[in-house]
């Protein structure tokens, strides 16, 4: 085999048809999913990936290691269930693959917010590192925000990587409370605390880098919408991890 697509689940049926059907020239797509409750396990089989599924979960950067573990070819792309392959970067990944190149690259990923495209507020072009051979690079274990790790130089493709982050509001606001409290917990193993005026200095700064420093105000009304989120996501993060703080003597 090739090229292994892996991705990890919870509850992507809205999602992971059109992440995999945008994968169909890979020679194997894995599953791994984490106790899904909807059809999105069906709905991989369906289009023909491999599944598998764990009980626990040990953190994105962890179960993504757990994905990668269980691809059987040369090359390995790991892809989140609400991203996809544009054509263009298809021919990209096809063409890289060939031969003997470099063994990391990097996607240019373009997101969209509640329906709308952002090009600005730090979105764009946001490089992914996701493409790499085997042996050569690996997630680290961070619960949330995780990254990949390679000694490697990594090579950065031309063609955007599809990532429809938010569907609504209130996906943003399940997203941030979920995100919020695992960053705050691992901060607080970390030995990392705060005060409710971190929290306050950290959103404020949050919403000035998005809408002033990154331009967000160049996406209209969404880029100020964005602006408040990530701000909310930065203070209540700091916000959790100060109440943490009060509850250990």
């Amino acid at each position: 085999m090739r090229l292994s697509v892996v991705v990890i689940t919870k509850n992507e049926a809205s999602n992971i048809a059109a992440c995999l059907e945008s994968v169909g020239f890979a020679d194997e797509v894995i599953v791994l999913d984490n106790a899904s409750s909807d059809d999105t396990l069906d709905i991989a089989r369906r289009l023909g990936a491999h599944v598998h599924s764990t009980v626990d979960w040990p953190g994105f950067g962890p179960q993504k290691n757990r994905a990668i573990a269980l691809a059987q070819s040369d090359w390995i792309l790991s892809l989140d269930a609400d991203e996809r392959l544009t054509p263009g970067l298809q021919a990209e990944i096809e063409a890289a693959i060939q031969g003997d190149p470099p063994a990391v690259f990097s996607l240019p990923r373009l997101s969209s917010y509640c329906g709308q495209t952002i090009r600005h507020s730090g979105w764009y072009p946001d490089p992914v590192t996701r493409l790499f051979r085997r042996g050569h690079a690996r997630f680290s274990d961070d619960v949330v925000h995780e990254r990949l790790l390679t000694a490697d130089p990594v090579r950065v493709f031309q063609s955007p990587l599809l990532h429809d982050s938010f569907r609504d509001f209130s996906a943003v606001l399940d997203k941030l409370d979920r995100y919020s409290t695992a960053s705050a917990l691992a901060l607080y193993k970390k030995g990392r605390r705060a005060s409710i005026a971190t929290a306050l200095a950290h959103g404020t700064w949050a919403f000035i880098r998005t809408y002033f420093l990154r331009a967000g105000f160049l996406d209209g009304q969404m880029g100020l919408a964005l602006a408040i989120s990530n701000a909310q996501g930065s203070y209540y993060r700091y916000a959790k991890l100060w109440w943490l703080g009060r509850q250990t003597p």
